[in-house]
């Protein structure tokens, strides 16, 4: 769904919409499972920056929610998240801020985006804002085994032959050392 500003300019819009799985690429990030349902409004507002100087930014504020796969950051196994999530965004026209001097920003204006040629893309703004909503790091379960590292195996699912012990063969003048020490 694209958000032109001409449009907004006459009156906000409403949407109401679910998406089905693959209408939006999350990247390996994230596969989305089943539908995201998101509603909300977009509206333009009126940015006066001096007498001649206004800026048509747009502010889209609505929620999200569905069902995501994630890979377990032990063993990669896909893990099942459900999602919602909320957002009051404002989005300036790219160039907008260009040319101004040097200066700090505040807090708030790190909250604020950026479209190109006078529309914005709500597929966007969602991938974005799924993608920030998903925590960094999941396991399939607290005590998940991981992969073996020198075979690969999921050891969740079967014990590895894998030597625990081994180690690489350059760290050996270290261990030499170690050993010294110890004694």
């Amino acid at each position: 769904m694209e958000f032109k500003v001409v449009e907004l300019e006459r009156e906000p819009v409403e949407f109401d919409l679910e998406l089905a799985a693959g209408a939006i690429d999350f990247g390996e990030e994230a596969e989305q499972a089943g539908n995201l349902a998101t509603s909300g409004r977009a509206e333009v507002i009126h940015e006066h920056r001096g007498p001649r100087e206004t800026v048509a930014d747009i502010r889209l504020k609505g929620r999200c929610e569905g069902r995501f796969q994630v890979p377990c950051a032990r063993c990669i196994e896909p893990v099942e998240i459900p999602l919602a999530a909320e957002f009051d965004l404002i989005f300036r026209p790219i160039g907008a801020d260009g040319g101004a001097p040097e200066r700090s920003i505040t807090a708030s204006e790190t909250e604020i985006g950026y479209y190109q040629k006078d529309s914005l893309l709500l597929e966007d703004v969602l991938r974005e804002q799924v993608l920030l909503s998903l925590p960094v790091r999941t396991l399939c379960k607290p005590d998940c085994k991981g992969l073996c590292p020198h075979c690969g195996a999921n050891r969740n699912n079967n014990p590895c032959t894998c030597e625990e012990g081994q180690s690489d063969p350059r760290w050996g003048g270290l261990a030499k050392v170690r050993g010294r020490i110890k004694s």
